[in-house]
């Protein structure tokens, strides 16, 4: 067998590995960084891939509709839980409007949210984006959607320049327009200092505002925002409701979900609430006011999901129905 080189051999400083005795220099170093990089991206192309279909259907354009996102019938249910999480609930969503999507913890809004972006499939119904139907073509109806998690995940090895340049690279966006619109968010949420560094550096808050970049950067029709707010300053969180409002007035929507009931009220066109997989409201703030339940949505939602009025009635939801 032929003999190694001996590790002198190198003209680079050489390092001690940590808890090893073998010598390592800052080549092999860069190397390895650089390697890493490699596979991590191919990774996440891959990842990226299979969220939008793997397939190579031809993608189709948006059409014309004043409903912006149509869900029929969506029915979800977990392997080994016999009830479903989400239970045959219909909604539509118009240009113009932003939709605030409310329930207690456990009620089926992320499995909704879920289901609306493909993360998860669903047994019955059907869910329209754009006029698109997203079982029929989940590429184009994807490229409708702008989806901000509650659970930002991040790949925390690439700068926050790189993270956009791939999220712009997965939705095809020209590059004459990239630095364009990445310049307006960073001043918006006042991300210019970091966006060169490494994303594992940034803040919790930080990391929300990388997040809210990389899914509006494509400009999408459909704004699915989950608890988008936490962790964001107080200009940031102004800053973002701003920008709701302006896509929602532009004639898109606007799909928002929030535990902040004073948030969802103040900046929503109409709210629906969730409750046990269910739809069990679904109304504008107007209509709200008009009927007489309450001037605080806070009032009403407890009325709703806990079944029962102030008084001890019992009809909260009944009080609501039409």
């Amino acid at each position: 067998p032929t003999s190694r080189a001996s590790p002198d051999a190198c003209p680079c400083p050489r390092r001690r590995l940590r808890g090893h005795g073998r010598p390592r220099s800052p080549c092999v170093d860069a190397f390895l960084v650089r390697a890493t990089r490699c596979v991590f991206l191919y990774i996440a192309a891959n990842f990226a891939y299979n969220s939008f279909g793997g397939t190579t259907k031809p993608h189709h354009s948006a059409a014309a509709t004043s409903d912006m996102l149509i869900i029929h019938d969506l029915t979800k249910t977990y392997t080994g839980n016999p009830k479903p999480s989400v239970d045959s609930l219909s909604l539509e969503i118009r240009e113009g409007e932003i939709y605030g999507f409310i329930g207690p913890n456990g009620a089926g809004k992320s499995t909704t949210i879920k289901c609306i972006t493909g993360i998860v499939g669903f047994e019955r119904g059907s869910v329209t984006v754009c006029g698109i139907n997203l079982k029929d073509d989940p590429i184009a109806a994807k490229r409708q959607i702008g989806y901000v998690s509650d659970d930002h995940v991040l790949y925390e090895g690439l700068t926050g320049t790189e993270f956009v340049n791939f999220m712009c690279d997965v939705f095809d966006v020209p590059a004459s327009v990239r630095q364009e619109r990445l310049e307006k968010y960073l001043d918006l949420f006042a991300l210019r200092e970091a966006i060169g560094r490494q994303i594992k550096s940034y803040s919790h808050g930080m990391k929300q505002k990388l997040n809210i970049i990389g899914a509006l950067i494509h400009e999408p029709k459909v704004w699915i925002l989950d608890e988008p707010m936490t962790g964001l300053d107080p200009k940031s969180s102004y800053n973002l409701k701003k920008l709701m409002r302006e896509h929602a007035d532009k004639g898109n929507c606007v799909f928002f979900s929030s535990h902040v009931l004073d948030v969802v009220e103040k900046v929503c066109d109409r709210v629906g609430i969730i409750d046990d997989g269910k739809l069990v409201a679904d109304c504008t703030l107007a209509e709200l006011k008009t009927r007489g339940l309450d001037e605080s949505l806070e009032e009403l939602f407890l009325k709703i999901t806990d079944g029962e009025d102030a008084d001890g009635s019992g009809h909260g939801e009944d009080a609501f129905a039409e």
